[in-house]
């Protein structure tokens, strides 16, 4: 089951739904891809426009207002471990993660726990992000890596798939991260916990519609959990 939260993807969701589809034909011998929607009640209609496809392998989960990214997320990944999901996979809806790059991941979890797409590694790449954007990302993803003395080159990225025990196992609960520093924290755990995790290269591509939900906000809850949880000690009940 892939998950993806949204807040105001009209523009893009479908497009999304239209590749998934898609991909979800080519890989029909081989896996079962469902989708599961997190809207945070998007005034431009998202959810409607989700469920006016009337698609039965689409599901949407509504919630009552824009809770951050990873509320979303964890809201997600509980209604998918209520069902009998392997898998469960992230994905961006604002079309910066390729769907058709989804196989590579789910084809990862045969000898690994937790895949994650990568960029800056041998083979990933960003399309249309300037060097600044570049090299604010990279800058952040190192310090992550040597705080956290974790070897992944794409800690922040959204664009993963799990085995449903990883998800099981790392106390979603009590998981406090509100932007993509959610990201930065179920990697560390999984890590932490012993869980196999592949880096695969993907294609990112800036979105072309809508509006960027990253704020200085999430910027400093990440630098700040980063800081916190690699120079002081990091514990979480399970």
């Amino acid at each position: 089951m892939i998950v993806t939260p949204t807040y105001n993807e009209i523009e893009s969701i479908h497009a999304l739904i239209t590749r998934l589809v898609a991909v979800k034909n080519e890989l029909a011998t081989k896996y079962d891809i469902s989708l599961l929607v997190v809207d945070d009640n998007s005034p431009d209609g998202t959810a409607r426009a989700v469920k006016e496809r009337a698609i039965n392998w689409i599901s949407v989960l509504d919630r009552p207002g824009k809770g951050g990214l990873g509320p979303a997320y964890i809201a997600g990944f509980n209604w998918g471990l209520t069902q009998d999901f392997d898998y469960l996979c992230e994905i961006d809806a604002d079309l910066s993660h390729q769907p058709e790059q989804l196989v590579h991941l789910l084809d990862a979890l045969d000898g690994h726990d937790l895949a994650i797409g990568t960029r800056w590694m041998p083979g990933g790449s960003v399309v249309n992000w300037p060097f600044s954007r570049q090299l604010i990302s990279r800058i952040g993803t190192g310090y992550a890596r040597l705080a956290l003395k974790l070897d992944l080159k794409d800690i922040t990225s959204g664009y993963r798939a799990f085995h449903r025990e990883v998800l099981e196992h790392i106390d979603l609960a009590s998981i406090n991260s509100q932007g993509y520093c959610f990201q930065i924290e179920v990697a560390l755990r999984s890590s932490k916990d012993g869980f196999s995790i592949a880096q695969v290269p993907i294609t990112f591509i800036e979105r072309a519609g809508g509006v960027s939900k990253m704020s200085k906000r999430i910027v400093i809850e990440a630098l700040w959990n980063v800081t916190k949880w690699g120079f002081g000690s990091y514990k979480y009940r399970r």
